[in-house]
């Protein structure tokens, strides 16, 4: 009789994976609000330097800093933007801002910024120390019951000021301090990156009122990726036909016409050939119904998409979770191609990645169909190096999709994809 998983251990190796994807998670977060911290020290300078100037131009003495102060004002605001682009989807900023102060007054896009400003010089700023002290803090406090009969006596045993340690216990328990202030890294520091990052992905991107040609070039390079699929797809397919299909049914023609030939003199070489060709009749089927069932599975329409992912990880030579919550269906070509990428991303893994596991989750909600892919392999995927990540960014863009891409050395490899669930 098989082993319950909570009592054989079998649910391990899923809790681990979901502990080292949180660590790795609340790591990126970190990493992000430190990153937003000095740009927020940055915006700090710049609103105080707008603020003197501004009172300085009611003197007319500030009408001469002013345009210095803007064209600081949109460097500042186009860093943000790199970064921003660095850890996430690209935020694609307007048309450059006027320098001229009075085309600046009712620039819009100078408006937006100044609301950025003052946002990421408070609210931002307080969330980059917080991701600075907030390890510092843990790392204090889990190892205070190493170093506290070096203190003077009397310190403070806790990083809040407060309490004297003058046993174990009192060490152990400033040690679960430092615990709780992991705990807080590890569950509020993603949020807290998010909000940082939020009035820069909200001000600083093209706004509704910006030249729609920005649009129009998005638009257009989301036209070329979807050709570029479409050609690539069609390759695959010649290929497929042309190097195996096609060589079958060669076979079989000639091994038929030698059939023929032979059935007069010799009946038992004859019966041989027609075996034979019977052998790379079948073989030629099957490789027809392979291709068929890479232009759309048939498994997505009879199945549905957790029926298809769980029938690709059920063939993935490495341990697969599969994770589907999407009760509302998207349109077959959206569903299809998350099942590609599932696809391709396994088969990288199992090919590259040295990875022991994977998990596949898979959300829909608000018109979206989130795709999250985890491995637990080396690390250090490169989409210029050939891996296919390429050709799964190209079907991502034919839908107006994302794909973001987290695979430091070491590990772990995480691939977070997003389509609209379309019509």
């Amino acid at each position: 009789m098989p082993t319950p998983p909570d009592e054989g251990g079998e649910d391990r190796p899923g809790i681990r994976a979901t502990v080292v994807r949180a660590a790795g998670a609340a790591v990126a977060a970190l990493e992000q609000l430190v990153g937003g911290l000095g740009t927020a020290l940055m915006a700090l300078l710049v609103l105080f330097w707008a603020a003197v100037t501004a009172v300085a131009s009611l003197a007319g003495v500030g009408l001469l800093m002013a345009p210095l102060v803007l064209r600081v004002l949109h460097a500042l605001a186009g860093r943000e933007r790199d970064r921003l682009g660095r850890w996430g989807p690209e935020v694609i900023g307007p048309d450059p801002a006027p320098t001229a102060l009075r085309l600046a007054v009712v620039d819009p896009t100078t408006r937006r910024e100044l609301r950025w400003l003052a946002r990421h010089a408070s609210l931002g700023l307080l969330l980059g120390f917080a991701g600075l002290l907030l390890p510092l803090l843990a790392l204090r406090d889990s190892l205070f019951p190493l170093y506290w009969r070096l203190l003077p006596e009397g310190a403070t045993s806790t990083s809040l000021g407060i309490g004297v340690a003058e046993t174990w216990a009192d060490a152990a328990a400033a040690g679960l301090l430092g615990l709780g202030w992991t705990a807080i890294i590890l569950g509020l520091s993603p949020g807290m990156a998010r909000l940082q990052a939020r009035p820069g992905r909200v001000l600083l991107a093209a706004g509704p009122d910006t030249d729609l040609s920005l649009r129009v070039a998005e638009l257009t390079a989301t036209r070329a990726a979807a050709l570029d699929a479409h050609a690539t797809e069609l390759r695959r397919i010649e290929r497929s036909l042309h190097d195996g299909t096609q060589n079958r049914l060669v076979t079989v023609t000639v091994l038929l016409g030698a059939a023929r030939r032979m059935v007069a003199r010799d009946p038992a070489g004859a019966e041989e050939l027609l075996e034979r060709a019977q052998s790379a009749a079948e073989q030629a089927l099957s490789e027809l119904r392979s291709v068929a069932r890479g232009i759309l599975p048939p498994v997505l329409a009879d199945r549905g998409l957790a029926g298809a992912l769980t029938g690709l990880a059920a063939s993935c030579p490495v341990p697969c979770r599969i994770d589907v919550q999407a009760p509302e269906r998207c349109a077959a070509s959206v569903e299809a191609t998350a099942y590609f990428v599932v696809a391709e991303t396994l088969t990288n893994i199992a090919k590259h990645s040295g990875a022991r596991q994977a998990a596949v989750t898979v959300r829909s909600g608000g018109g979206r169909l989130s795709l999250d892919i985890t491995d637990d392999g080396r690390g250090g995927a490169d989409e210029k190096a050939g891996s296919g990540l390429t050709g799964i960014r190209n079907r991502i863009a034919a839908h107006d999709g994302t794909l973001e891409l987290a695979s430091p050395p070491g590990g772990p490899t995480t691939l977070k994809v997003e389509l609209p669930c379309g019509l």
